[in-house]
């Protein structure tokens, strides 16, 4: 294995806000709790073992001790859940959607990046103990946005007619997603053990959350992963006074448009609050709840409530009541003693816009912490990158861009027309200043015969670069495809390429290599050569 790092403003993926985080910058710091470094966590331990109640471990050990139920545990994992009973023990967690056959690369990465902290924290901090939860969005109701991943440039998808939660969808239909992976595949020992991960945990579960509970267990169990399904009754009820508060008050909406207002100063939004946060759940039902003439209502149903009778129905059933984007996060650090949430950008853009409201309802606010962002690529890759003269730091630029620069430099002619049309502006500031001496209305003409000629230049400059692309078209058409290997559909690999293409060249190595390699306090985008 081989590593390099960038840092991740040189990326271009990255928004100002990430990159401002991670550089500490002034204008951030009102929008987050402690940074990232390892003595801001024993301060965010006492905080949090003073207020998290007892009671709560309690129930979350026992609720999670019946969802592994049918599952067959690690020691690890086992001591991890037993552990959480204790007044010393604290999680570090990461969510994610439930995607078809894991989705994306930084599925994987966001669970390792999980775990190592955990174990960083132990080394630094060994009279604690430290849990690795991996949060299932069981709750959400995109099915578009999980349905599919992608292989080697195709997508394997999962069609299928949904209303309601996903994690409650049945796993009906799979089996034709099965049949089109096994062609897919091959017939490798490597390709047979990822069918048989895929057979066992899409075919022989009814649900899509028992299926990826299965799934992430199977890969990352012995690591001690603690996988959790908030969408509990008895979890729910711990929640209760919080949504409670939200239906009566309506707090996070103001809050979070009070931190919006100065969030929005410097950077964009990544979420808006409604009035009210929260879904109303059921059978193929999650449907946002409404305040409008003085009653309750559920959107695009008959369900409407006084006062009254919706704090009886939160009451009877708490699990009805499910959380938005706004009030998930809360809803994670009431019901764990949660010390760092660990999430993408995006997540973390979101997370940004929430202190207020945490600090309103009083629930200690976690550390944020950016997960690892790592490229692969083969010793073969990396060779024919050595070869063409290219660094992988410079893929990561726009592809016309990268291919203009690679011209430029190869070209046996000099492709750049900027001292000629510097020596042309000059000569202009003569014309102007004869013009403004003689006769002003031909500063206009000036003007126009200057625009002329400039862009005659600059369209003889890109013909005399596409003619020297077609000389180099070798050189141009190997940078293009390893580009395009390495960025699928110009994006970044791990937003892109599924787990099982490296898997199916790399076997069960993968993911101890990952373990091995990602730092969760690196602060710069890995490029891995495997």
């Amino acid at each position: 294995m081989q590593t390099e790092y960038i840092p991740f403003k040189k990326t271009g993926y990255f928004t100002s806000l990430i990159t401002d985080y991670l550089a500490e910058d002034p204008k951030i710091e009102p929008f987050y709790n402690r940074f990232p470094k390892l003595n801001s966590f024993k301060v965010q331990i006492e905080e949090t073992k003073k207020v998290f109640p007892e009671s709560h471990r309690s129930v979350l050990a026992e609720v999670l001790k019946e969802q592994y139920a049918n599952s067959e545990m690690s020691e690890k994992t086992k001591t991890n859940i037993a552990a959480l009973k204790n007044s010393n023990t604290f999680t570090i967690t990461t969510g994610h959607q439930l995607n078809l056959f894991t989705g994306p690369l930084y599925f994987l990465y966001k669970i390792i990046s999980t775990i190592n902290l955990t174990k960083t924290l132990k080394e630094h901090y060994p009279d604690y103990h430290f849990v690795p939860m991996y949060w299932m969005a069981t709750e959400d109701h995109d099915f578009d946005e999980i349905n599919y991943f992608n292989f080697k440039g195709g997508k394997m998808r999962w069609s299928k007619e949904t209303n309601g939660a996903v994690g409650e969808l049945d796993t009906s239909g799979l089996d034709s997603v099965f049949n089109v992976i096994s062609e897919a595949f091959g017939d490798s020992f490597v390709a047979q053990d990822l069918k048989k991960l895929f057979e066992a945990s899409y075919l022989k579960h009814d649900n899509l959350a028992d299926a990826t509970r299965y799934l992430a267990n199977a890969l990352f169990k012995e690591a001690g992963l603690v996988i959790i399904d908030a969408n509990d009754r008895d979890l729910k009820q711990l929640f209760s006074p919080y949504v409670r508060m939200e239906l009566l008050e309506q707090c996070s909406h103001k809050k979070v448009t009070e931190t919006n207002a100065e969030l929005e100063k410097h950077y964009g939004l990544q979420v808006n609050p409604r009035a009210i946060n929260l879904f109303y759940l059921n059978a193929n039902l999650r449907e946002r709840i409404v305040f409008e003439n003085e009653v309750y209502k559920v959107l695009n149903t008959d369900i409407i409530w006084s006062e009254a009778e919706v704090l009886k129905e939160l009451e009877q059933h708490p699990e009805r009541f499910s959380p938005n984007v706004i009030m998930r996060p809360l809803y994670q650090e009431v019901i764990l003693p949660n010390l760092c949430y660990i999430g993408g950008g995006g997540e973390l853009a979101y997370w940004f816009q929430l202190k207020g409201f945490f600090e309103h309802v009083q629930v200690p606010y976690p550390i944020l912490l950016l997960r690892n962002s790592v490229l692969i690529q083969t010793k073969k890759q990396k060779e024919k990158l050595e070869k063409l003269g290219v660094t992988t730091e410079a893929l990561f630029q726009d592809q016309d861009v990268l291919i203009n620069k690679k011209v430029e430099e190869l070209s046996e002619i000099d492709i750049d027309f900027t001292p000629q049309k510097d020596y042309l502006k000059q000569q202009f500031k003569d014309l102007y200043t004869l013009a403004e001496q003689t006769d002003k209305s031909f500063i206009g003409a000036v003007k126009a015969q200057e625009v002329k000629q400039i862009n005659g230049l600059e369209k003889l400059e890109k013909r005399l670069l596409r003619a020297q692309k077609r000389k180099l078209s070798d050189h141009v058409e190997r940078l293009t495809r390893l580009q395009n290997e390495l960025f699928p559909q110009r994006g970044l690999q791990e937003r892109n390429t599924n787990f099982s293409e490296f898997y199916l060249e790399y076997g069960d190595t993968l993911i101890p290599s990952l373990l091995e390699c990602l730092d969760p306090f690196c602060g710069e985008f890995l490029i891995l050569t495997l």
